[in-house]
């Protein structure tokens, strides 16, 4: 798990095949990431790598990288 295998799912939600993410983005830094993009996007995870995510870890993220780490965690 890592930076490339997330951005599709990026890609896909926010139906952007330019959009190219880094680790310390947030929302703010991609047009259209709202609430309503926000759900698709972790749904769009929890399907992709076949995890869950509690409410708790959802909102504890501050950017991508966390995301990523939080996707890894639930991995091992």
């Amino acid at each position: 798990m890592n930076l490339d295998s997330i951005q599709e799912v990026f890609k896909d939600v926010f139906r952007n095949t330019e959009l190219e993410i880094k680790s310390s983005m947030t929302a703010n830094d991609i047009d259209g990431w709202d609430s309503i993009t926000h759900m698709k996007l972790i749904g769009a995870i929890e399907e992709k790598f076949q995890t869950d995510f509690s409410y708790k870890e959802v909102m504890s993220l501050k950017n991508i990288g966390d995301l990523i780490e939080l996707v890894k965690s639930k991995q091992q």
